[in-house]
């Protein structure tokens, strides 16, 4: 399956679909994702675009991740959920199943998994100010690599193995307006670490009002 008409998709996606993953880490993407949607860092836009998704690894291969363009859907449940079977950066081609295809972002999570043996969990969201005051100042992707494509999962791939560990296990996107990430040994480690960012931002957009 091609990028789609909205162009969520810009991977080749080759879907399978079959009924919701009957996994038990799926209660923990459906509650954080949820839990970061009431937030506003997970969402859709004005034009109908959804960002943000959470994802968990599953054993022995592969990961639960949100499906695409489930960003407008106030509460998820199972049924949008879909389990990547393998993702390949290099051919730009993700194998999943599930009731929805995979997120448009399953490339950039790939990465993480595949260079963080730790890593269990993986979150995106979007805030632009949070993104414009950490760009550069926390670990971030190169400028040049745009949401979706390859050469995110390219760019994150280098940024792991280049910090050997990011302190905090948050980095910022630089070439996806507003997006960045977090990873953690689990999906508790992986949402408090988002909601740690969003707490100091919040703290300083109240002793500062002027604050984007």
């Amino acid at each position: 399956m091609p990028a789609d008409e909205k162009g969520y998709i810009q991977f080749v996606c080759d879907w399978q679909r079959s009924d919701a993953p009957n996994d038990p880490q799926a209660e923990e993407v459906i509650r954080w994702r949820n839990r970061l949607a009431r937030l506003g860092l997970i969402g859709v836009y004005p034009d109908g675009i959804s960002f943000g998704n959470v994802s968990v690894r599953m054993n022995p291969q592969g990961f639960l991740i949100t499906g695409t363009a489930t960003g407008a859907i106030p509460e998820i449940g199972p049924e949008h959920l879909c389990q990547v079977t393998s993702a390949d950066i290099l051919a730009n081609r993700v194998c999943c199943r599930g009731p929805v295809p995979a997120s448009s972002e399953s490339l950039s999570h790939a990465a993480v998994y595949e260079i963080l043996t730790e890593a269990a969990a993986v979150i995106h969201v979007h805030h632009l100010g949070i993104w414009q005051a950490y760009c550069g100042k926390l670990p971030t992707t190169d400028s040049q690599a745009e949401a979706g494509t390859p050469a995110m999962g390219h760019a994150i791939t280098r940024l792991l193995k280049g910090h050997g560990s990011i302190p905090g296990g948050v980095f910022m996107m630089g070439g996806h307006r507003e997006g960045w990430m977090a990873f953690g040994r689990d999906a508790d480690e992986a949402g408090n670490r988002v909601l740690r960012i969003w707490d100091a931002w919040c703290l300083r957009r109240q002793q500062n009002p002027a604050t984007g």
